[in-house]
């Protein structure tokens, strides 16, 4: 069968990724034609459009880029029209996806969505969009589910988070030649995860490298963003305490002792590594006045969304400074209180269902396809 797959940021390629692996193995001869990355590529397929073409942050930077977008909605249902798909599997990235599942709805064409829009947090009108819309929703928050099937009578199915999967089928890394080969000192870690968009990148990483006088002790390492060379990380390495890793966020979480998290799927990663994080967000003023009048969320970060408490420390916007990121740092330092947030990070885990999630995901599209 054929199967078209769009995601376009670099967590929908990781998951879309691991998607793919699993439609292989209940489908040996699956077509995937998808919009997505260089994880997506690597397992099969044809890439349509990389994710880095793509992304846009805030509500002003979508205004400007505008005419790039369209073109690219332009360019996406063409694709779809010629290569006739059997069925359109959306990961996450709604305002663009939301505009296709529209079109394929009414083109005939079956439309899966892998990831729910997270319209629990704004946009909640949309749910009339996909009702009309999306043929079959995966979810893998669990809270996601009673919001669809209890607030709005649509009927979802909850799959598990593909993270835990992403993150238990790492390989393990030899600390020592992890340190050597990335040019990394003896001494402990503190990452810094700032994003994968240049706008986000700016904003935060200053802020975020303020601290490191008050912390002589730590290497900061920066997680460099698949999408990003490294001639745009290069101005921000000042100090010879500042380390730069590439694509290897992942193994960077693996030994770290704490991180400093752009608020997004970074945040449940870095928990789910069992890293002690500080969750931060800083925006445009523009993009920061609109998004407070429309999100009416308690928390910004999954993980504290998903434990319904505030497990790890946000600071948002003008509480993003550097007094306030040294005051918790120093917390996520101690012991105690290192430890009280591992507890709360195993029962994370545990509500988020286990593994198996891509598994499941791609045995329920092609039995829908097969019926």
């Amino acid at each position: 069968m054929k199967y078209y797959i769009i995601a376009g940021e670099a967590s929908g390629d990781l998951h879309g990724s691991n998607l793919m692996k699993a439609l292989y193995q209940e489908d040996s001869v699956a077509d995937i034609r998808f919009w997505g990355g260089d994880l997506m590529e690597s397992v099969g397929g044809t890439l349509v459009k990389h994710y880095r073409e793509l992304a846009f942050m805030g509500f002003i930077e979508v205004v400007f880029n505008l005419k790039t977008i369209l073109g690219n909605i332009k360019v996406c249902k063409k694709d779809i029209l010629k290569f006739k798909p059997d069925v359109i599997i959306f990961i996450d990235y709604p305002g663009f996806n939301m505009r296709i599942a529209k079109w394929a709805k009414e083109s005939g064409i079956k439309t899966h969505y892998y990831i729910s829009p997270q319209i629990w947090a704004w946009k909640e009108n949309r749910i009339k969009d996909i009702k009309r819309d999306v043929d079959k929703m995966y979810v893998i928050l669990p809270f996601e589910k009673d919001f669809y099937e209890s607030k709005h009578n649509y009927p979802v199915t909850f799959v598990g988070h593909p993270l835990i999967d992403a993150i238990h089928n790492q390989k393990a890394i030899v600390l020592d030649d992890f340190r050597i080969q990335n040019n990394l000192s003896d001494k402990p870690i503190i990452a810094l995860l700032p994003g994968s968009r240049k706008q986000e990148i700016t904003k935060m990483l200053s802020i975020m490298l303020s601290v490191i006088k008050d912390f002589p002790d730590y290497q900061f390492v920066i997680a460099g963003a698949p999408s990003q060379d490294y001639s745009f990380y290069e101005s921000f390495i000042t100090n010879s305490n500042i380390k730069f890793i590439s694509n290897k966020t992942y193994d960077l979480l693996k030994i770290a002792t704490a991180a400093l998290v752009t608020s997004g799927t970074a945040t449940l990663e870095t928990a789910l590594f069992k890293v002690p994080e500080v969750v931060c967000y800083k925006g445009s003023w523009a993009s920061y006045q609109i998004a407070k009048g429309i999100i009416t969320l308690k928390y910004i970060s999954l993980v504290n969304l998903i434990m319904d408490e505030e497990v790890v420390t946000e600071l948002i916007q003008d509480d993003f400074n550097t007094k306030n990121l040294k005051k918790e740092l120093v917390k996520l330092l101690a012991p105690a209180h290192r430890e009280q947030l591992l507890k709360k990070y195993n029962l994370l885990e545990t509500k988020l269902g286990g593994t198996g999630a891509s598994k499941k995901t791609a045995r329920l599209i092609v039995a829908d396809l097969k019926s």
